[in-house]
């Protein structure tokens, strides 16, 4: 099998080839066809997380087939189709994990960062943490629902039943997330970088009611504003743009420093929160609403070996939509 390895030090991914694993005791052999680029992966090989198991493959916005079952797997088959996110593994006894908070387990582990991800021909995963991925989207449509997705989705409902809402940074992420805002009725104001006029457009195109640089200020107030750009300043800048009792929702794992801002931008509850990682039940609520939803995936597959371009092309902002890397038939 072919896999694309990260070994530090701020160095390219190098193309390797190493023998298929075997499925431990409750995991699965995945032989993945399509394998998003997510902002994850660039905090990984950038350095932005610090602690990634090394040598390790990157992605974990994986779709592909069951090839082969671990001692114990019960609830998945040979030749189901099905998606490994970020959240890998859990301890299952920890009160978070007991009391549905799996995503906040002190010794979880996350694909692509602490266990081997999805760029490569193969993938081990525990079998709990994969997601049966059905309806008739392709392997490369469905692979960025895996995190861009899910992340928005997660930020999406803390925001509760907000009517107006802020899109700052219009990637992968906002991308899927404003056409189901729009779905639900929802007013959605897209911030993209000074500038970038064919980001608003796109926008504008997928449903939003504005869009504007990030250092504008929308037209109306807004009852939420979701952060997915990595960028502190932000959030001083959303807490500006909403109403009293409005949410800012940080959905990165990683963001620079917040600045200190006035408490007069948070008064009258205002609410400042963080994502962290998700729960095996956004992912199969998720995955159910995207199934009926109408949702335009702006996608670019591209071949594994060029993981290092669509990592390059995500650092400058020179993607629409998402870059997904493709494998086997998809390659």
């Amino acid at each position: 099998m072919r896999v694309m390895v990260y070994r530090g030090g701020g160095r390219p991914l190098s193309l390797e080839e190493r023998p298929v694993p075997a499925p431990a005791a409750g995991e699965v052999l995945v032989r993945v066809s399509a394998c998003g680029v997510c902002r994850t992966d660039l905090h990984v090989v950038d350095g932005d997380l610090t602690e990634p198991r090394l040598p390790v493959v990157p992605g974990h916005e994986v779709v592909g087939r069951v090839e082969a079952l671990g001692e114990g797997v019960e609830r998945l088959s040979e030749g189901e189709r099905v998606g490994i996110p970020w959240l890998g593994w859990t301890c299952g006894t920890c009160r978070y994990c007991r009391s549905g908070r799996e995503n906040l387990c002190a010794q979880a582990l996350f694909t692509g960062y602490t266990r081997d991800g999805g760029y490569g021909d193969y993938c081990i995963a525990d079998a709990r943490y994969c997601l049966p991925v059905g309806g008739d989207r392709s392997d490369v449509d469905a692979a960025p629902l895996l995190c861009a997705g899910l992340i928005g989705y997660r930020a999406l409902t803390m925001a509760g039943d907000a009517a107006r809402i802020g899109l700052y940074g219009f990637g992968a992420a906002a991308h899927i997330i404003a056409q189901v805002a729009h779905a639900q009725g929802r007013r959605v104001f897209a911030f993209v970088r000074p500038g970038d006029r064919a980001a608003a457009d796109f926008a504008l195109g997928l449903g939003a009611a504005w869009a504007g640089a990030s250092d504008e200020a929308p037209p109306e107030e807004l009852d939420a504003a979701l952060l997915f750009a990595p960028v502190g300043a932000l959030v001083p800048a959303a807490l500006r743009a909403i109403a009293p009792g409005g949410t800012v929702v940080c959905a990165g794992i990683h963001m620079s420093d917040i600045p200190s801002f006035p408490y007069e931008l948070l008064w009258r509850e205002r609410r400042v929160v963080s994502v962290a990682n998700l729960t095996r039940r956004d992912g199969e609520e998720f995955l159910a609403l995207a199934a009926r939803t109408e949702i335009a995936m702006h996608v670019e597959p591209m071949p594994l070996a060029e993981a290092n371009t669509a990592l390059d092309r995500l650092r400058a902002g020179r993607l629409q939509g998402a870059a997904v890397l493709t494998m086997g038939e998809n390659a």
